[in-house]
């Protein structure tokens, strides 16, 4: 459903959905740009460009940072980047919705729009359940996320710091920021299992999409869930064993991360660790810029597939991967259906599918191609911070801290595309006109 707005001649403005909550979005990174560089905000001054970009990492739950978190804000700004994040990986439309739930006001029909849109829905059936679903999980999670770090973090900082440490880190991980107090992140704690649990738990379920969370709550066995549950459970488990597996096998040696660690219990927990975050969310218990290459490939390719739809992490997620590989074998096999676990996927979503990754191709390659003109640092360093602002992923090589004024816009620009949905930008760029002329068809040779 469009929205209008009156111009100056009093002329409706018709506003998409999509366009709408990009704006709103927008918005909110401003505001929290302007509260960010306020003196009670920070523990010494920052610039506008600082406090922009940080509002940005945190509105699209990234987790880049040109300053650090932990010395660079006070309590006050720090509490201002979590409740940002909170926003921003809930969604602002679900925020409001809940707002309303609670306060016992009707949700409209535009609002319902706006939810569809937000929690990237095809259907306005079953859109407040799903809010109060999301209510349930986040309050849950986060809650019980923090009960667990207490055990870590109290002990090395006291009651006081070490429960804002536990609660500014679970919301962080459910939310898929990254975002960490430390400078080094989660790397103190390497060898910690109440953090190599807690943590991937947390993205681990923030990232699976609310959708997926709502069928499993509702049927609470593997024969009744969606065809898109079934696809985003097996494809998540499929990545995490091939990343995890991966990494170990690809770092077990390599003296700057796991070859450090002489236990091999401590090897595995880092690569589950390292592996299942990748996707998803920039924390780390290793140096990332002292990872071989070909881990840095395999990185940049999970950051790219990302999680899931309706989940507070980005990329072009892992359902349009799977579509893709089904859609690439059922050309081999000659089938013109895609068919997965007894149900068939329309023509629609494939073509969604198609328009989604060309759309993510030529934005992570527009901003690689900008990026390099400005940067003369190492090619790999200036594709894996590309890659990881476009999947609000916040793992970085080292190169945040080193971008200039451009490289920062480009950054800000593929985080915010990454976080709204790189389908948004194909909204902005095409207008939905009904083919009034049908021409025959005709041969393109293609390969």
């Amino acid at each position: 459903m469009p929205f209008y707005f009156p111009n100056r001649t009093g002329k409706l403005i018709r506003i998409p959905p999509p366009l709408l909550l990009a704006i709103l979005y927008l918005a909110l990174i401003l505001i929290g740009a302007v509260v960010l560089v306020l003196p009670i905000a920070v523990t010494h001054p920052i610039s506008f460009s600082d406090a922009l970009f940080t509002a940005t990492s945190a509105v699209t739950v990234t987790g880049l940072a040109v300053v650090d978190t932990g010395s660079s804000f006070t309590l006050f700004g720090q509490a201002m980047i979590l409740i940002l994040i909170q926003l921003g990986g809930l969604g602002l439309m679900t925020f409001a919705a809940l707002v309303l739930s609670a306060l016992g006001l009707p949700i409209g029909l535009r609002h319902h729009s706006f939810l569809r849109e937000d929690l990237n829905q095809t259907s306005l059936h079953q859109l407040v359940g799903l809010v109060k679903t999301i209510l349930a999980v986040v309050l849950f999670c986060e809650l019980i996320g923090s009960i667990l770090l207490l055990t870590v973090f109290v002990p090395d900082f006291g009651w006081a710091r070490g429960t804002w440490f536990a609660v500014f880190h679970s919301v962080s991980a459910f939310n898929n920021a990254g975002f960490a107090l430390m400078p080094d992140s989660l790397s103190r704690w390497a060898t910690n299992p109440v953090i190599n649990l807690t943590i991937p738990a947390l993205l681990l379920i923030g990232g699976i999409g609310f959708s997926v969370i709502s069928d499993l709550w509702i049927h609470r066995g593997w024969r009744h869930l969606s065809l898109h549950s079934k696809l985003m459970l097996t494809g998540s488990a499929i990545l995490i064993v091939w990343s995890v597996t991966m990494f170990a096998i690809l770092e077990w040696y390599n003296p700057d991360t796991l070859g450090a660690f002489a236990n091999p219990i401590d090897k595995l927990q880092i690569s589950w660790f390292q592996g299942l975050t990748t996707r998803t969310a920039g924390f780390n218990t290793v140096d990332i810029g002292s990872i071989h290459d070909t881990t840095a490939l395999m990185f940049i390719l999970l950051m790219v597939i990302g999680a899931g739809s309706t989940s507070t992490a980005g990329g072009i997620k892992v359902t349009t991967f799977i579509v893709l590989v089904l859609a690439t074998i059922a050309f081999f096999k000659r089938h013109n259906q895609l068919h997965a676990f007894g149900r068939s996927i329309g023509l629609e979503e494939v073509m969604k599918v198609l328009a989604l990754t060309m759309i993510s191709m030529f934005v992570v390659m527009t901003g690689i191609f900008l990026i390099t003109v400005s940067h003369d640092g190492d090619f790999l360093d200036l594709v894996f911070e590309v890659t990881s602002a476009f999947g609000t992923v916040g793992l970085s090589r080292g190169t945040t801290g080193e971008l200039d004024t451009l490289g920062r816009i480009v950054i800000e620009l593929i985080m915010f595309i990454g976080r709204v949905g790189p389908l948004t930008l194909g909204f902005f760029l095409a207008r939905r006109v009904p083919p009034r002329i049908s021409y025959p068809s005709s041969q393109v040779y293609l390969g």
